[in-house]
Formats: structure tokens, sequence, C-alpha cells
């Protein structure tokens, strides 16, 4: 069963400004941030010798164009799904999770309890969402037994596939790191999702590849 399994690389977008501002981006198209566009040119080194057979991204910008630096080195097209976009936040988004506390601080409770069925004005619930990426994410990976893909997304979907695969609620608080550019290991079989290895950004670290040029040649 195993060799058929679909080996899933779950990575989550480069940093964009508004991840430094704590904004909530939900699903406006934010771009990345230089910082950003260095960590996806250290994400497709570190996965240049994966033998990857397809790339799937949100068509959001952000995870866009992380996962164009991952298909530029591997010679893959990307393939663009919205079952992957990050939560709809609706009125949440474009605001800090401070200004938001202070503009609605009823609703930010309920969005700090994980209550399940609430939603922003405009935007999803917690329910709502799981159940689209993790739909997505299923779909996906159901065309590709016994082969490797690549996910490019958002933290929230990152979540979600973690609580999936650890069989873990949705009202249970996090305790695992959802890291920009980070590789998330997973397999899934018709039974489900298993995780292999959790936020690894060892090729963010200034050892982890052998290339101390890298800063200077991706500002050049």
């Amino acid at each position: 069963m195993l060799d058929r399994a679909t080996r899933i690389l779950a990575i989550r977008h480069g940093e964009t400004a508004w991840n430094v501002d704590t904004r909530i981006q939900g699903q406006l198209d934010v771009q990345l941030n230089e910082t950003g566009r260095w960590q996806a040119q250290r994400l497709a080194r570190a996965l240049a010798d994966e033998a990857i057979h397809a790339i799937y991204a949100s068509d959001l910008r952000r995870a866009f164009e992380t996962a164009q630096a991952v298909a530029e080195h591997g010679g893959h097209a990307i393939v663009t799904d919205s079952g992957l976009r990050e939560r709809a936040f609706g009125a949440f988004e474009g605001f800090t999770w401070a200004e938001i506390e202070q503009r609605w601080p009823d609703d930010s409770e309920r969005w700090r309890r994980r209550d399940l069925d609430f939603a922003p004005a405009g935007g999803e619930s917690l329910r709502q969402f799981y159940a689209r990426c993790v739909d997505a994410v299923t779909r996906l990976a159901a065309a590709h037994p016994g082969q490797t893909v690549a996910l490019v997304a958002h933290g929230g979907v990152m979540d979600c596939l973690y609580r999936a695969a650890s069989r873990i609620g949705l009202e249970a608080p996090r305790s695992w790191q959802l890291g920009n550019a980070s590789i998330n290991r997973l397999l899934y079989t018709p039974g489900g999702f298993t995780l292999v290895g959790w936020s690894d950004t060892f090729h963010l670290d200034d050892d982890g590849l052998d290339e101390s040029a890298d800063r200077m040649g991706s500002a050049a």
C-alpha cells in the first residue's frame, strides 16, 4: 500500500510584509517581500534533487511566486487551485490582530476561542475552511498515487493538514510551527493523511546550504 501512497511536500509561501506586520492577509493578493523571495530561492535549491511529479499552488500571488522558484529549478509547470487559498477572513482582512481586537472585540474573542462556526463578515468559518482545503488536497493527492507532489499554500492550510494527519481536532490550540517557506512532509492513501516530517527550515539557516553570498545575490 505504501508504494502507492502519494508523497506530499506541503510548503508555506515565503514571507510578506504583512506577515512581518501581523496583518491578516486572508485572500487579499499580497506579494512576497525581499526576504520572502530569498526564502523561495533557498527553498527551490533545497528541493532541486526531489523527484517531484507535479506542483500545485494557491492562485494567490505569495504562494504562486514561491511555487515559481521551485518550478524554475525543476522545470515543472504550476497548476493553480483556488481550493488551496488561505482562509477567507472577510472584514478582518487588511487589519492587524490588535486592530481587530479593538474594532470587533466580541468577534475577536470568538476567533481566538477557535469557535468552529464563527465566520467574520464575508469570510469562512474554521469548519468551512478546513473542509474546503483538506478536500482540495485530498483531490490533488489522489490523482498521483505512488508519486511526489509539491503543494504551495498558506499557513492556515498547513495547520489544517497537520490536524488532518495527526487526528487533532480543530478546537485544539496550535502547538506546532507554521514557518514561512517551511517544508512539511506527508503521505496520502485512501485511508487519509500521515505525518512524516514537519516545519523543516534547515535550508533557511546560514549554514543550511553552502552558499554564503545568497542574500547579496538576491538583492542584486
